[in-house]
């Protein structure tokens, strides 16, 4: 097994040997020498190689190294130079087998494969035409599907703004409706409630010259009453806070967040400027809303202690952040989960963005989370 692949490794050196020889026999022309072959011949004997063998070699030589560097017309020359390398080359074999015969005979089937294979070389090439033809074919489809999909994206994009424009007015819709729903709370709810109690009142200083049972029932229907009244106010502000209509931004903030705090026990602060309630109804309420929902979400997810809320000024713009010293989340793949924490954020962007602005999350490990809300300070030319 061994002598075989030494055999084997010497053959292909031998053919490396025999293609370089026969290029140059055949480049220089008349002036080559066929000594090189005699040489080789030799060499093949003494590797114990046949003259199928050195065919073989000889074969490949012409047909992968030395003929794809000729023209057609020049194929039959380069052949019958290459025809005369081999017969030197075969020589030594010839002393020494006295196969000459048959040598040519080979000679003349490797000639006939040449032709069949030049045939089918030129088959190929007709058949890499009609491919390349294919290949056009199939490009040109590739493209009217790249321009199919460019012009269904563009009407992805379209559909996805006229989509956040909808939602948006969905928030406008949705925030007037709370201001009615309100005012309808306060003004007349509350108002009849507050009727109610104050006859109650009459009745029960007209039953104690009466009946001391009759009073008592009063009182307890007096104490319902006042505890309704107050359930309502609660619903009310937490619709839509008066307060932030008549007095301000700061003073909503100010009674809601204390309201939080005595619900949830966490410590909370804010500070402010003054000039915040030169902003626009729309502005504030957007502002009030974002802190609503991420006191909200913190009371409900975080596990936090403490909040801080701060509103400064920056140039040209309003900025809100509120940071909470609880657990974190993943915030780049909390725009996509259908929780109620993130889809709460999803809510906070689309206000701060109503309105013009801008809006991003911080979550840190350790650090807790931080939430960005940015305004623009002036007004849009609508006044909202």
């Amino acid at each position: 097994m061994r002598s075989s692949l030494k055999i084997k490794r010497k053959s292909i050196v031998l053919a490396r040997r025999y293609h370089d020889a026969l290029r140059q026999y055949i480049t220089k022309g008349q002036s080559a020498s066929l000594r090189p072959a005699l040489k080789l011949g030799r060499q093949a004997v003494a590797m114990g190689l046949e003259i199928l063998d050195l065919a073989l070699i000889h074969e490949q030589a012409l047909i992968v190294h030395t003929l794809p560097m000729y023209y057609s017309t020049d194929r039959d020359h380069t052949i019958l130079r290459a025809g005369m390398f081999f017969a030197e080359a075969i020589l030594p074999m010839e002393e020494t087998h006295n196969t000459a015969v048959e040598a040519n005979l080979h000679l003349s089937r490797l000639n006939g494969a040449l032709s069949r294979r030049t045939e089918d070389l030129d088959a190929s090439n007709r058949q890499l035409k009609k491919e390349i033809i294919r290949r056009q074919v199939v490009e040109n489809r590739l493209r009217q599907s790249e321009q199919h999909s460019i012009t269904l994206l563009d009407n992805s994009r379209t559909m996805q703004e006229q989509l956040r424009l909808l939602s948006r007015r969905i928030l406008s819709v949705q925030e007037e409706e709370r201001k009615r729903i309100s005012r309808e709370l306060h003004d007349v709810i509350a108002q009849m409630l507050t009727g109610i109690n104050v006859r109650l009142a009459t009745l029960k200083i007209d039953a104690k010259s009466n009946n001391k049972d009759l009073s008592d029932k009063i009182s307890r229907t007096q104490r319902l009453v006042e505890k309704s009244v107050d359930i309502v106010h609660q619903f009310a502000r937490e619709l839509r806070p008066a307060v932030l209509d008549h007095l301000g931004l700061i003073p909503a903030l100010h009674s809601f967040m204390k309201t939080f705090a005595k619900e949830t026990g966490i410590q909370i602060s804010l500070t402010a400027f003054k000039g915040l309630e030169e902003l626009s109804s729309s502005k504030r309420t957007a502002l009030y809303r974002v802190a609503q929902e991420a006191l909200t979400n913190v009371a409900r997810h975080a596990e936090a202690g403490r909040v801080d809320v701060t509103i400064k000024k920056a140039p040209n713009a309003i900025v809100m952040q509120i940071t909470d010293n609880g657990k974190s989340f993943d915030s780049k793949r909390s725009w996509s989960s259908k929780k109620s924490q993130h889809l709460g954020l999803l809510g906070m962007r689309e206000r701060v963005e109503m309105v013009g602005g801008r809006f991003t999350v911080e979550s840190t490990p350790g650090k807790g989370t931080t939430i960005h809300a940015k305004i623009p300070f002036k007004n849009h030319n609508n006044g909202h």
